[in-house]
């Protein structure tokens, strides 16, 4: 079918949900309003069919609010397969393997946090490493040193890991999807060039879309499930947000698997659509062997954005000159993108294990699910959706309904409009340096040709993407977060 055919088909079975013919082996669902809809490049319509054609998926080709054209399938995907006919692909993953949020409370209030607010985003800067090439020697020395059987356990363990080091609290690794530790990894499928670049990389935020930022309670959507979480928006409580993965490390695990799941491809003449979407079948030594060293990539990234807890924490004390405590420096929750995990789903009436890939999109779960633990289960899981620098972002929360529909699935943040190069030459530095001063966010970034490929206007109203996803039932509003300080590589 040819793909302005396939848009053409789409049509809206639900509110902001819609559905086209069948694509290849499944049809396309799509979670977005009729304009975000019109708005979404044609290519990400090519990439949804060409992932839809991919053996054994199920059910369907997703597609959420925020998508637009990535890396074999659109940022904004997702496609759950079957365990025994189906296939694991790096490119329907991504590069930067759990590539996730995470969101911090304090106890402060805007009004205590801003008069100090360039001295803090100052300290945040020193200790926490950030932009290209940024390792975890320049601010944590006791990372230096890391020999290769402490990275197997840092990869193997996650977050229990730094639990043992004293890096993290007991509520750090409850409040971290998956408990902060995939049990599949194994250090032994990883290359040794891929070690080489993770050692020196944990604790650091990288560059692109990867950021810190201090932000403030904006506006609450449901009070009595804010105050469940100890967040509340009359005392314009402070909040930090970060956005990073797993750096260089599972870049390189992606690279060489997708090299390999190449030369599978030639070796068992498998025709690809796309060579970008190569892949092995999961059962296949192949396959094994990537979703363990993936799974060694999602562990890094829970201990990297551990790391960079431990030192903001240590920055808030050094500033505020108050013990970690007294300031409230508590998870409310870690999220992963860029992942494939064995998840368990009901499947006409019959509970089914997938492999369920998410590209930029985001775990979703409902009220009551099993992997949820304490207030969470009661909730619903929290659902971080990061936007840009100059807009703000949201905290939602998981929905039965989107186990149901979407495999447990949502958006992840904005998505954009522009491609990074576009960004440069629309947006100017210096207004976009004195618009963000304009709106009170003090910014420190390592280079200017970076925050411009980050501007606001190159991503997609972060308002209506969320606002889609609640109103087709997927994913719920419950705060939304104003940044006064950022943090980019």
């Amino acid at each position: 079918m040819e793909i302005q055919e396939l848009r053409k088909s789409l049509k809206e079975v639900d509110k902001n949900t819609w559905e086209s013919k069948k694509a290849g082996n499944v049809p396309l669902k799509v979670y977005a309003n009729k304009n975000l809809l019109k708005n979404m490049e044609l290519e990400v319509f090519n990439q949804a069919a060409n992932a839809a054609s991919l053996p054994g998926i199920l059910k369907y080709s997703y597609l959420f609010s925020d998508a637009h054209i990535g890396y074999g399938v659109p940022v904004g995907w997702a496609g759950a397969f079957d365990i025994k006919e189906g296939i694991i692909s790096p490119g329907a993953i991504g590069f930067d393997i759990n590539c996730g949020m995470r969101l911090i409370k304090t106890n402060l209030t805007l009004k205590e946090v801003k008069p100090k607010i360039k001295e803090l985003v100052d300290m945040l800067f020193k200790m926490v490493p950030a932009g290209v090439g940024s390792n975890s020697s320049q601010s944590f020395p006791d990372l230096k040193t890391l020999r290769e059987s402490d990275f197997k356990e840092i990869t193997e363990e996650g977050m229990d890991w730094a639990l043992r080091k004293g890096y993290a609290t007991k509520k750090d690794k409850e409040r971290t999807e998956e408990k902060g530790n995939i049990k599949s990894a194994d250090f032994s499928k990883v290359s040794e060039d891929a070690f080489k670049r993770g050692k020196k990389q944990l604790g650091t935020l990288g560059s692109g879309n990867h950021y810190l930022e201090i932000q403030v309670i904006n506006k609450d959507f449901n009070k009595e499930i804010a105050n469940a979480l100890d967040l509340d928006t009359i005392k314009e409580q402070v909040v930090i947000m970060f956005h990073t993965g797993s750096r260089g490390f599972g870049h390189q695990i992606a690279s060489d698997y997708i090299k390999k799941f190449l030369d599978y491809s030639l070796k068992n003449k498998i025709s690809l659509k796309d060579k970008q979407l190569a892949y092995a079948p999961f059962n296949s030594k192949e396959g094994q062997d990537y979703f363990k060293a993936m799974s060694c990539g999602i562990n890094f990234a829970f201990v990297n954005r551990q790391i960079i807890t431990y030192q903001i924490r240590e920055a808030f004390k050094k500033i505020f000159k108050r013990n970690e405590k007294d300031l409230g420096l508590d998870v409310v929750y870690d999220v992963s993108h860029n992942t494939a995990k064995i998840e368990e789903y009901n499947i006409e009436n019959k509970k089914t294990s997938v492999i369920i890939h998410r590209k930029g999109a985001t775990r979703s779960f409902g009220p009551g699910n099993k992997e949820l633990t304490g207030v969470l289960k009661q909730i619903g899981q929290p659902v971080i959706v990061g936007g840009s620098m100059e807009t703000g972002s949201y905290l939602c929360l998981g929905t039965k309904k989107a186990e149901e529909e979407s495999f447990g699935t949502t958006l992840h943040g904005s998505g954009r409009t522009m491609s990074r190069v576009a960004a440069r030459t629309a947006i100017k530095p210096d207004k976009l340096l004195e618009s963000m001063k304009t709106k009170g966010i003090y910014i420190k970034a390592n280079s200017l040709t970076g925050l411009t490929e980050e501007g606001g206007s190159a991503y997609k109203d972060i308002n209506e993407v969320v606002n889609s996803m609640d109103e087709a039932g997927i994913s719920r509003k419950l705060l939304s977060l104003k940044p006064i300080g950022n943090i980019k590589g």
